[in-house]
């Protein structure tokens, strides 16, 4: 299950709105095939394990199917798995966790059983449930899974007191901050970044693939000759009372909240649009405004070695009371070139 995992993630920010989710085939204690999720109307993982054993001269007839998610067992744009399991022979599957999409949601495993199949449930499921956190919420909460990015001076500093932030950190941790955005649906930034930076919000990696961009612009001032909005897949989420403006992109008008656009709102339509997985990445007050929601699931630091002592913090806003300040633990410390990576999981 663990092979499975890691072939899961290799779908990471490219299956909305399906699953990452990740195969294996074994016969004898061989792994004989392989698969992940493809890109919508392309295969599941399970076709491709199924697909990778027989083009390299092997057989699934008898042998056991490691899965991270249960096999989808109804006509979507694809083919049931559970078919493709049934059809190949497959004699054991052992799944990571049970599907939340009604449709599925326990189908799979009963037709597969019914069929002679033997199925073993729950193998590594907690780490199953968190590579596929934003599909399981957007089905059961109506909500995508969001992680807040930001690269920091040592005393917290997004950016100098005369604005400088280019570049806060290094080469290495740049290019793994665009890994994070290849692997998430949507990258979320607010009206003041556009107007400061003009970014383009694209992933600049070999083999990339952008993130769907999102602006939040409460009352509609990103310029039509904005960068991000040339490729003419934006989301601009504004007020409802918002001023009435041409532009390139789709703008969704949602309630106030807060002094700006409501963003539990923005994560709820984002959810029913097949985007599970959210990056933010600023400015300070779009920060705050997830952490208020009690939207962040996790939290992705690059940390430079300067002291700037003067500048926006990456969270704006009144100070929170200590018993009432969002909590997160530390997972993952790793050093990136002369920079540090710290990510945090919410508490």
């Amino acid at each position: 299950m663990g092979l499975a995992l890691d072939l899961a993630r290799r779908a990471l920010g490219r299956t909305a709105p399906n699953p990452p989710v990740g195969a294996l085939l074994v016969q004898d204690g061989v792994v004989v095939g392989e698969g992940w999720t493809q890109p919508p109307g392309q295969p599941h993982a399970e076709s491709e394990a199924i697909g990778s054993a027989l083009r390299a001269g092997g057989t699934s007839r008898g042998g056991t199917m490691y899965i991270t998610l249960e096999p989808c067992c109804h006509h979507g744009r694809t083919p049931p798995c559970t078919d493709a399991i049934l059809a190949a022979g497959v004699a054991r599957v052992v799944v990571g966790t049970v599907d939340p999409f009604p449709l599925v949601a326990g189908k799979g495993i009963a037709q597969l059983r019914a069929a002679g199949v033997e199925v073993e449930v729950g193998v590594r499921e907690v780490e199953c449930r968190r590579l596929m956190l934003g599909f399981i919420r957007a089905h059961t909460e109506g909500l995508p899974e969001v992680t807040l990015k930001a690269a920091i001076t040592l005393d917290g500093r997004i950016a100098s007191a005369s604005g400088e932030s280019r570049w806060i950190t290094g080469p290495a941790a740049r290019e793994m901050s665009h890994r994070l955005r290849d692997q998430h649906d949507v990258i979320v930034v607010g009206v003041g970044t556009v107007l400061a930076d003009d970014p383009a919000l694209t992933t600049r990696i070999a083999g990339g693939r952008d993130a769907v961009p999102v602006v939040l612009d409460c009352t509609l001032r990103t310029p039509p000759e904005a960068v991000v909005l040339q490729r003419g897949t934006a989301l601009i989420y504004c007020a409802e009372d918002a001023p009435d403006r041409a532009l390139p992109a789709t703008v969704i008008r949602l309630p106030r909240a807060g002094g700006g656009v409501d963003v539990r709102a923005v994560a709820r339509d984002l959810a029913t649009r097949g985007l599970h997985r959210v990056l933010v990445d600023g400015g300070a007050q779009v920060h705050r405004s997830f952490l208020d929601a009690g939207l962040c699931d996790r939290i992705e630091l690059f940390i430079n070695a300067r002291v700037l002592a003067g500048g926006p913090g990456f969270v704006a806003g009144d100070g929170y009371r200590l018993a009432q300040a969002p909590a997160f633990h530390i997972d993952h410390v790793e050093r990136v070139g002369d920079d540090l990576r710290l990510g945090l999981e919410r508490g």
